[in-house]
């Protein structure tokens, strides 16, 4: 993992910042910015597409992002989703529309924008719009390859996040304030941009191969005749 967080940045300087580390590295090391993955063409060429979450998620299910969990499971039942389980998380909401995305995703680098913020506890929201959340993912080859956000620095609004958080989880699981995280906030962090970057799946990426498990630096389930 590359974490990274730059004080008076933001989402955009992060999908900057992405974009220009990126291609950066495939030239380096390939000499060009189209690639050959695992028998298909990847064009690492800026600038990459930018495609909106919330109007993905519109068209795929119906869903908005004023629903609440129950009225976004409630849409994904109505998609053939989830048909077994009465109550889901946000999060793991998040987690069953982005394994479908991924599946629809093309090879090309891009960035899915404007996320719900009820599934960015940690992001700021966009100026005018508070449903939506200042943070993208980036994707390649169907892989995340990034995350970033618009870091939230308020602390009033980030324990009020997670209070809620907490409440949604109840008999779901247990989770408790972070009271330490709060507490630095309020002693002052600047307007910043958060940027991660999954290396291993890069390097998946570059080297032209199949498995995570090929490329980890401690590949914890190799056999050990290996």
């Amino acid at each position: 993992m590359l974490e990274v967080y730059e004080a008076y940045s933001d989402c955009q300087g992060m999908m900057h910042l992405a974009e220009g580390l990126i291609v950066s590295l495939v030239q380096g090391l390939c000499g060009k910015t189209v690639i050959t993955y695992q028998g298909k063409q990847i064009d690492f060429t800026p600038p990459w597409q930018r495609v909106s979450f919330e109007e993905l998620v519109k068209d795929k299910f119906d869903i908005l992002p004023g629903d609440d969990e129950a009225a976004m499971l409630k849409k994904l039942k109505a998609k053939g989703f989830a048909k077994e389980v009465n109550r889901l998380s946000r999060t793991q909401i998040a987690k069953i529309i982005e394994e479908v995305l991924e599946e629809g995703m093309g090879l090309n680098p891009t960035f899915i924008t404007d996320y719900f913020t009820s599934m960015c506890p940690l992001a700021k929201t966009k100026k005018g719009y508070p449903l939506i959340s200042e943070r993208f993912e980036l994707y390649a080859a169907g892989l995340e390859i990034g995350n970033a956000y618009s870091e939230l620095n308020d602390p009033l609004e980030q324990r009020k996040r997670f209070e809620e958080e907490i409440k949604e989880l109840k008999g779901l699981e247990e989770k408790n304030l972070d009271d330490d995280y709060c507490l630095a906030l309020e002693h002052g962090m600047p307007p910043a941009g958060g940027l991660g970057i999954g290396m291993d799946r890069l390097v998946m990426l570059l080297t032209d191969q199949a498995s995570i498990r090929d490329v980890i630096l401690f590949p914890l389930l190799r056999p050990a005749q290996e």
